[in-house]
């Protein structure tokens, strides 16, 4: 069992699959493997912010995402660079009004911009967040 704030328990990807307990959890692992080959990275975090386990996927020295478990559903960040800030701004408008809004409403901090965006089931917003993605990655 998924012990989410307890540092001395690792996860394995299928206790995270339980707990989520979300079909998009699956693939979206899947598509990370595939599309950018990185493997989940569970890490422990003391960060009052966001206290106890989440998963990283790095490509090389670059975190391309961090996602956090909840139960039902999973919460990525992604951390909008001034590299990638020109690209996702020009693009903007093709994106679904709640990619839009979360992008307008998160406050820029560093030129940067930290995107939390909930997943859950059958969300629209997931292939926007992929597009997120390939920006980030390039």
């Amino acid at each position: 069992m998924f012990e989410r704030e307890n540092p001395n328990y690792i996860p394995t990807e299928y206790s995270m699959q339980e707990y989520i307990n979300n079909a998009l959890w699956n693939d979206f692992c899947k598509y990370m493997k595939s599309a950018y080959r990185v493997i989940p990275k569970f890490e422990f975090s003391k960060c009052s912010w966001e206290y106890g386990w989440n998963v990283k996927f790095k490509k090389g020295n670059k975190n391309l995402c961090t996602l956090y478990p909840r139960e039902g559903y999973f919460t990525i960040l992604v951390v909008i660079g001034p590299k990638e800030k020109e690209l996702l701004e020009e693009i903007l408008f093709s994106f679904s009004p709640e990619i839009k809004q979360i992008y307008e409403k998160t406050e820029e901090g560093n030129h940067q911009k930290w995107l939390m965006i909930d997943l859950e089931d059958n969300d629209k917003r997931y292939e926007d967040v992929k597009r997120i993605l390939d920006i980030r990655n390039n």
